[in-house]
């Protein structure tokens, strides 16, 4: 499924480092900010809700809905407010990420 906005692409000379979402590694800039990277990379559900299952995602991105929340290291936190660093591990909550490349 094709996004309905476009991020930039990466330039060839933007450093990457690999960073590990569900056991699966992806190159990302580093630096960047995580929610921003993971909707580039076409990963658009981090969670889903305890109750109904039902999927969120990135949507603010500025830390006030709390829906990019992602496992790192034990805690649980935005990613829209994580840069992008060497060997970062990230966990979905509640379930695989949807959308994540093949």
């Amino acid at each position: 499924m094709k996004p309905a906005f476009e991020l930039l692409p990466r330039n060839a000379s933007d450093p990457e480092v690999t960073v590990t979402v569900d056991g699966t590694g992806y190159d990302m800039r580093e630096g960047e900010n995580l929610a921003a990277e993971l909707l580039r990379l076409g990963m658009s559900v981090t969670r889903r809700t305890p109750v109904s299952g039902a999927p969120r995602g990135p949507f603010c991105m500025m830390g006030a809905c709390y829906d990019c929340l992602v496992e790192i290291e034990g805690a649980r936190l935005q990613a829209c407010r994580i840069k992008v660093t060497a060997d970062l591990r990230i966990s979905s909550i509640g379930g695989e990420t949807e959308g994540a490349l093949p």
